[in-house]
């Protein structure tokens, strides 16, 4: 293992977010304004998982006041205070980059119904 790997590792953060694409998620992101630090919430459907590993990032939409709003969030950030799952999707692709092209009620995602 070279060095690059050793440091990467040490980044990784230890807890595992299990969510996948398609469940409506909510983010506790954390602002730093000036000397304040604040948690801010972003909800949205999760649309799109990249990379692996140190890299991994993942692609989160809502709709705010009839604009498409998508951020991408590294997985590893310390930004990222706590992910909740809200919902379970259930989808079959792996990126659902189709939704930006829907509107209202056909932009919504099927929940995983639970045995």
């Amino acid at each position: 293992m070279n060095i690059l790997d050793k440091i990467r590792n040490e980044q990784v953060k230890a807890e595992r977010h299990e969510f996948n694409v398609g469940d409506t998620i909510r983010i506790h992101v954390k602002i730093v304004e000036g000397d304040t630090e604040r948690i801010q919430q972003f909800q949205g459907t999760v649309i799109a998982r990249h990379g692996k590993g140190i890299e991994e990032t993942f692609t989160v939409r809502r709709v705010q006041a009839g604009q498409g709003v998508e951020r991408v969030f590294p997985i590893n950030s310390p930004r990222i205070d706590k992910i909740e799952v809200v919902r379970r999707g259930d989808v079959r692709r792996a990126k659902l980059y189709y939704l930006r092209d829907k509107v209202g009620k056909a932009a919504r995602v099927k929940e995983m119904r639970t045995k």
